[in-house]
């Protein structure tokens, strides 16, 4: 099965993977699933970081990297995905990093991992969340 997962799940995997949840975690490494991390993360990450608005014990820039080493694969942000973008309808959210990876999960019929309530608030829009 394939799973999109969420910023903050990438980065608690990396950095503190004592808050995810027994299912996630199992989910995370079980051989037989394809984990994404969008490139929306990287850059998500990245700019935050420059702003200083987390804190992390690696360089961003190793995160592709670190992705690498976990198993988990890259998707880059395609072009329909990103020019379909103001069809997510629902503004349960203002976060544009997460609205965009709202968006890939709906378009590719991933579901998405994530522990934010919010995004969960999506499911009327299509999409399959998981915590």
């Amino acid at each position: 099965m394939r799973y999109l997962i969420d910023t903050h799940i990438l980065l608690w995997t990396l950095m503190n993977p004592e808050k995810l949840s027994p299912k996630v975690r199992e989910l995370l490494q079980n051989p037989e699933n394809e984990i994404l991390v969008s490139s929306v993360s990287l850059w998500e990450v990245s700019i935050k970081y420059r702003l200083g608005k987390i804190e992390l014990n690696f360089d961003p820039k190793d995160l592709p990297f670190g992705c690498q080493e976990l198993g988990f694969k890259t998707l880059s942000l395609d072009t329909t995905v990103a020019s379909t973008y103001h069809l997510l309808k629902s503004d349960y959210h203002r976060d544009p990093f997460d609205r965009m990876l709202i968006r890939q999960a709906i378009v590719l019929d991933i579901p998405l991992i994530s522990k934010d309530d919010t995004i969960k608030l999506y499911q009327s829009e299509g999409l399959k969340v998981l915590w």
